[in-house]
């Protein structure tokens, strides 16, 4: 690994992947009584965002309505084979979603022949519902046949997005009000809200790679934290400390970036026959096409850091303004929380003030220096 240290340690901690001299802000003490009242402060902002039972009801309704159109296109397999055939898996059952999540849904079978037919019988069904709105149970708009690795049908339902695909696992149950749960909420909603990093179709953050790295910092501080807002303090610190140049995440640890396979493809014909296209047209077309991510990892990164910055200052400002410094911190969170659900007409009614776009303002290149 040349001058990078492979372990640092400090406050007791060993630490892999942290870049040399950093791991004095990762590992850094924090003062009970002054993160006691930081956590309350917290468990407020997660009670007003996280999924509460005007939530679930609407999202129930919507999800419940989706799968019951579902299952009416494929009554006979169901009576077949005797199974639920929808399942929701992701944010919505794991109850990690935010405010304005969408609702992923899986069909399920184990008759093959489904994963070629069920796309179309789900697209007419919906289509259908899309065109009698006035007799439909709900308003279904924007119906959406995406034809990927993992083909999806994209719908809104009552203005809420829901995503359709089929065979795709979800994730294991998790018991409610589970620290790493409320931290993925918190953590989603700084990054979703406060810098716009989140959201995998735009080449920033998926939910399952936040997840992913928050299981990480459990993994690093043995799951030993005094609430949710230290475990995204943790989070930005590790990962804006982090050597990516060299190391890479997973979840038994760092993983050196040298010792991952260099894979070379082989010809497919063995007397290395001629392809269809020459090696100077795959380089251009690959270029051209592939997903660039110097330029968001750097925003990505960035953020990280601006963010570990801030919430540093809470370690050292008055006790009197620490509230006020942890809600500064978590500005356009406190803003969308205006946000409200009408039961009755399943409607999402947002504040007139949106988020601020993310943004590599002056102040945040002084301090990522």
């Amino acid at each position: 690994m040349g001058e990078h240290e492979s372990f640092l340690q400090a406050s007791g901690l060993l630490l892999n992947g942290i870049l040399p001299n950093e791991t004095s802000h990762v590992t850094r003490a924090l003062d009970a009584e002054r993160w006691s009242k930081v956590e309350g402060r917290d468990d407020e902002q997660i009670a007003c965002i996280q999924p509460n039972q005007q939530s679930e009801e609407c999202w129930n309704a919507v999800s419940n309505y989706v799968q019951t159109l579902i299952k009416k296109c494929f009554s006979c397999e169901v009576a077949m084979l005797s199974l639920h055939l929808v399942f929701t898996f992701g944010s919505v059952p794991l109850k990690t979603y935010l405010p304005v999540a969408d609702i992923d849904l899986v069909v399920c079978s184990k008759t093959e022949d489904m994963k070629d037919t069920w796309a179309s019988v789900v697209l007419k069904v919906l289509e259908n519902e899309k065109r009698h709105i006035k007799n439909a149970k709900f308003r279904v708009k924007e119906v959406k046949y995406i034809d990927a690795k993992v083909r999806v049908i994209k719908c809104l339902v009552e203005n809420i997005v829901v995503d359709i695909s089929f065979n795709q696992i979800g994730w294991p149950f998790i018991s409610q009000n589970h620290l790493f749960k409320r931290s993925i909420i918190l953590i989603k909603a700084w990054c979703y809200y406060e810098r716009r990093i989140l959201g995998a179709c735009f080449g920033l953050i998926s939910t399952y790679t936040l997840e992913i790295l928050v299981l990480y910092i459990f993994h690093v501080f043995n799951n030993s934290f005094a609430g949710s807002f230290e475990v995204l303090y943790r989070f930005l610190e590790v990962f804006s400390n982090f050597d990516w140049k060299n190391f890479c995440v997973s979840l038994w640890g760092p993983v050196p970036i040298n010792s991952l396979p260099d894979t070379i493809a082989e010809l497919p014909q063995k007397n290395g026959g001629k392809l269809l296209f020459d090696n100077a047209f795959l380089e251009t077309f690959s270029i051209a096409y592939a997903v660039s991510l110097s330029a968001n990892f750097y925003m990505i990164h960035s953020a990280f850091a601006f963010g570990a910055k801030k919430l540093a200052n809470l370690l050292d400002c008055p006790k009197e303004n620490l509230i006020a410094e942890v809600d500064r911190f978590f500005l356009n969170t406190w803003e969308y929380i205006e946000v409200a659900i009408d039961p009755m007409h399943l409607s999402l009614k947002f504040t007139a003030r949106q988020p601020m776009p993310f943004m590599l303002t002056q102040e945040m290149l002084i301090l990522c220096r």
